[in-house]
């Protein structure tokens, strides 16, 4: 009985294992191709002409994952009810639509390698949400990890160029924007948790009403600032620029998939140790393709930024499986069917 018990001990391991891998291989290579047009928007003229409305990118997203999850949750049978109160997905919603802004709006004055460096401090701020909203306790080890990253991205933006490609003269600006972002975004990402655990809702309600609210955000920006004439214009004299967003939104819907499943199964702080993986490939593709200048001090802090990050992934896929219960959803049709059993579901 013992080996046995071993065997399905072991077994169980390597699911998680295997199922951790997938969801963070998602997660990179569809935020991978996101980044670099990412970078393209907003960096990149079209017709000798920068854009400059980086809400009305996000309006485009959000509406591509509206359409992915509606889609999803009348694809497995579920309801279109909101199975928590509306306010908490508006939080959620705000707090989204604030990071991805400050995101993209950080890329007019710093370059791209610096905005994706700067996220590798998300892991602090989810480790503090988590213990404002939930009452978490994190391991020296975390710590440790998170210092390990604080160091690094400082010895980084301390010791080369960081200013973006079209800079406005205003890095300081850039980087206050990127705090801006990490805070927003940390709290985004524990709140879904803390839904998921306390609301039992599916990873797809929670999408279809997070993105929702975030696109009513998102367009009240647009036509308070009086741009969404310019959006249209710009778009109907650029189609590369419209064949760009296109790609853009398929990947940002694409990746809802394996973001929202990671964060259900393994957690905010998986999720984030895997979005700093994601940000090497990021970084040393964007440095092949926009010609980013690297300093060898620059190149010191990155490995100690990415040994530490490679560590806590690691040790994210080794963290013991819960068991199934009503916090885990068990009730939810679930895409992922790791133990075999009769529950099934169509992606």
């Amino acid at each position: 009985m013992d080996s046995l018990s071993n065997s399905w001990l072991e077994t169980g391991k390597l699911n998680r294992a295997f199922w951790c891998i997938v969801y963070g291989g998602g997660v990179i290579a569809t935020l991978l191709v996101y980044g670099l047009l990412q970078e393209k928007l907003m960096t990149v003229p079209f017709g000798g002409e920068l854009f400059v409305v980086s809400a009305f990118l996000v309006l485009c997203n959000r509406c591509a994952n509206i359409a992915y999850a509606g889609s999803m949750i009348a694809v497995l049978g579920e309801s279109f009810e909101n199975k928590a109160p509306i306010w908490k997905y508006m939080i959620i919603s705000l707090s989204n639509v604030a990071a991805t802004t400050c995101q993209y709006e950080a890329l007019k004055y710093v370059s791209f390698p610096v905005q994706m460096l700067g996220k590798s401090f998300k892991m602090l701020p989810v480790m503090l949400w988590g213990m404002a909203i939930s009452g978490k306790r994190h391991s020296l080890t975390d710590w440790l990890v998170a210092g390990a990253v604080t160091m690094g991205v400082t010895e980084f933006c301390m010791t080369g160029p960081t200013a973006s490609p079209n800079d406005k003269g205003n890095s300081i600006y850039g980087m206050l924007l990127l705090v801006m972002f990490l805070a927003c975004d940390g709290l985004t990402s524990t709140f879904q948790e803390k839904l998921f655990k306390e609301h039992n809702t599916s990873k797809y309600n929670q999408m279809f009403y997070i993105n929702g609210g975030s696109a009513i955000t998102s367009l009240v920006t647009v036509l308070a600032m009086g741009k969404m004439s310019y959006c249209l214009e710009f778009a109907l004299a650029h189609g590369d620029f419209v064949y760009s967003v296109a790609i853009l939104s398929g990947a940002a819907a694409s990746s809802q998939f394996f973001i929202y499943s990671q964060v259900k199964e393994y957690g905010a702080l998986a999720f984030a140790a895997t979005m700093n993986v994601r940000q090497v490939v990021s970084i040393l593709l964007s440095y092949r393709a926009y010609h980013h200048v690297l300093t060898l001090a620059q190149g010191g802090g990155l490995i100690i930024i990415f040994t530490a990050l490679f560590y806590k992934s690691y040790a994210a896929m080794q963290t013991p499986a819960k068991p199934k219960g009503k916090d885990m959803g068990e009730n939810e049709p679930l895409l992922e069917n790791r133990q075999g059993s009769d529950q099934k579901a169509t992606v």
